[in-house]
């Protein structure tokens, strides 16, 4: 398989933007209607989720074992929406479709047959890892809202009980779908680590135009229902790094990364946490009194609060890639990020620069969130 091949034409094939996403689903809709149903009406945003998959796949194709991880995620992940065998050589034969008519004079038979190889490898993969989910766990779970607690104007923290239990590792997330919003998923991280009860808490921030995250924060009671697709994402901690710990966190990215704190709690003898926690203004450090408490009881946990458009008399302005760059040489440390793309990417650019290892720095970008 010519791996560089792969990448050169997905380049120019990418170029062409959402007329590439647009194409491949009238194709598919067309030729088998009867997979229509496991859409959303308004195909926007799955349009969106198409071409950030296939990124994703097309960067990971040379490193199979990371590749793997993920495309056997998305086979788990993929139950939900009903998705069974069948539907794959449908999939697989509207995308190559797709990929030839965008390619042109480029198409080759040789070229065809890689993305043929590539695509039956992540299609086998998704399979056999459906099937093997199966045996143990069901495609979604029900949720019940036990609380809604509204922490600033755009965020609000969810509590959930699901139905059977839930488990999962610290930092991974899930997919909810509201029955306000049938057929639209949209990935939210877990804000703890597991519980014996096995409540699950989300922090959702109100995003412009986004349809599930307006049905999870406004009119959203205790006792509603929800449906939650089962974990993934590899955002899991280094167990044996021995390594002390940065982490950065921007608005909503901090659930996760408080997931973590609290599965480093729990070791016998815990690493040093640093923990910036950023937002473009004070109201948005909607988290901060429980960080704060958090660290007053565990001496191996400092918290840093960052804003970056307006001046405070507590913490830190700017830039929170800058304040984490003027804190310290990070080279030696276990970094975990997320929150806004732009931010993620640049402080791993920075750290990486610096001399962080980039084997030690840990970020999750599904591509599968509302903007």
């Amino acid at each position: 398989m010519d791996v560089l091949g792969l990448k050169d034409s997905f380049s120019r094939i990418a170029s062409y933007g959402d007329e590439v996403p647009l194409f491949f689903y009238s194709d598919l809709f067309i030729k088998h209607p009867e997979v229509r149903d496991l859409f959303p009406i308004s195909m926007k945003t799955q349009r969106e989720h198409l071409i950030g998959a296939l990124a994703q796949i097309v960067a990971q194709v040379d490193r199979l074992e990371d590749l793997t991880v993920f495309v056997q995620g998305l086979g788990r992940d993929h139950r939900k929406f009903g998705a069974v065998a069948e539907h794959y050589e449908a999939v697989g034969d509207s995308l190559l479709a797709t990929l030839a008519h965008f390619a042109g004079d480029t198409w080759t038979p040789e070229l065809g047959a890689d993305w043929a190889a590539a695509y039956g490898l992540v299609a086998s993969t998704m399979i056999e890892a459906a099937k093997e989910d199966e045996a143990s766990r069901p495609a979604f779970w029900r949720g019940t809202v036990l609380s809604c607690e509204q922490r600033a104007f755009d965020i609000t923290v969810l509590q959930v009980r699901p139905e059977p239990r839930l488990d999962f590792l610290p930092g991974q997330s899930v997919a909810i779908e509201s029955p306000r919003r049938p057929r639209l998923w949209r990935y939210y991280s877990i804000a703890n680590a597991p519980r014996e009860d096995g409540t699950l808490d989300f922090h959702v921030r109100l995003i412009d135009g986004g349809a599930v995250s307006m049905a999870l924060t406004y009119g959203q009671e205790p006792g509603g229902s929800l449906r939650l697709g089962p974990p993934i994402g590899v955002l899991t901690l280094e167990a044996t790094s021995g390594r002390d710990i940065l982490m950065v966190a921007g608005s909503t990215g901090l659930a996760p990364l408080k997931a973590l704190i609290e599965q480093v709690a729990a070791r016998p003898a815990p690493p040093s946490v640093r923990l910036f926690f950023c937002a473009r203004a004070a109201e948005g450090l909607y988290d901060l009194p429980s960080l704060e408490k958090m660290a007053a009881e565990h001496q191996w946990l400092t918290v840093v609060p960052v804003v970056s458009s307006e001046l405070r008399s507590r913490g830190e302005s700017g830039s929170v890639t800058d304040v984490v760059m003027r804190a310290g040489n990070w080279s030696g440390h276990d970094a975990y990020l997320a929150g806004p793309s732009e931010m993620v990417r640049d402080t791993a650019a920075r750290l990486t620069s610096a001399g962080t290892p980039r084997s030690q720095i840990h970020i999750e970008d599904f591509g599968w969130s509302e903007p």
